[in-house]
């Protein structure tokens, strides 16, 4: 593994307050494996060996159904998945793919077990990236629920905005059949809905959105805090599964 690729995932807040020891102990026996895009990385039922850190590319968090699927997370490097699976030695709840060309660390689960007992600190940071994990789901399953798919669309895109500093005008971070399948909706209704709301202040430019009118879009998304905002910064510009940035990274 290259010492760079080390340096990043040790300044990830799951990691960065390890003692260096335990650091040296957690990714012993880690590798690191460059993946096509499109691959297939784990399965949904399979057992959680892994801890999967994406150093490079992006990773589609997805889950399926009755031949049913929709978009759980994306995650960008530098950032980390399933947690929580590999903490309970319990089977993989998502299944996850690459959406481009992508390196990722592959750390034994068993390690992260290990490792998490006997250094305190990381135990902590464990327990807050499952706590902020569980806070990111809970908002997104009360705007998929409250919201209907003109709020959940102004929403997503004023996230975004203030994720970019109040940007008027940006690209969306994912392709809209991604982005659909992740606000809860078919790829025809993101569209019909897109076009519904360019008389109420957002037009979208190929892969461009542009915020004409922000008062207007935000008369159509009512912004409410236990919603919309994150408990902190999000990494997910580099984020993972645990973010409440508006398209996870996690």
């Amino acid at each position: 593994m290259r010492q760079h690729e080390l340096s990043e995932i040790r300044r990830l807040p799951l990691f960065r307050t390890m003692q260096p020891a335990h650091f040296d102990d957690l990714f012993l026996g880690a590798y690191v494996h460059a993946f096509p895009a499109g691959l297939e990385l784990v399965r949904q039922g399979d057992p959680a060996d892994f801890l999967h850190v994406v150093v490079e590319g992006q990773v589609e968090l997805y889950a399926g159904w009755a031949g049913r699927e929709c978009t759980m997370a994306i995650v960008r490097a530098v950032g980390s998945f399933i947690l929580a699976a590999c903490i309970r030695d319990q089977p993989y709840l998502m299944s996850a793919r690459t959406l481009d060309r992508s390196r990722i660390v592959l750390v034994p689960s068993s390690n992260l077990r290990a490792v998490f007992r006997r250094d305190p600190d990381f135990a902590v940071a464990v327990i807050d990236e499952l706590a902020g994990c569980y806070r990111a789901v809970v908002r997104h399953a009360k705007e998929l629920k409250l919201r209907n798919s003109r709020e959940r669309i102004a929403a997503y895109i004023l996230r975004l905005s203030a994720s970019m500093g109040g940007a008027a005008g940006f690209p969306l971070p994912v392709e809209k059949r991604l982005l659909a399948s992740y606000l809860g909706m078919t790829p025809e209704n993101l569209s019909r809905t897109l076009r519904l709301l360019e008389s109420h202040g957002l037009k979208i430019d190929g892969s461009r959105a542009i915020i004409t009118d922000r008062a207007r879009l935000a008369a159509v998304a009512v912004p409410d805090n236990l919603i919309d905002r994150p408990d902190r910064p999000s990494p997910l510009a580099g984020g993972n599964l645990t973010s409440d940035a508006p398209f996870a990274k996690a």
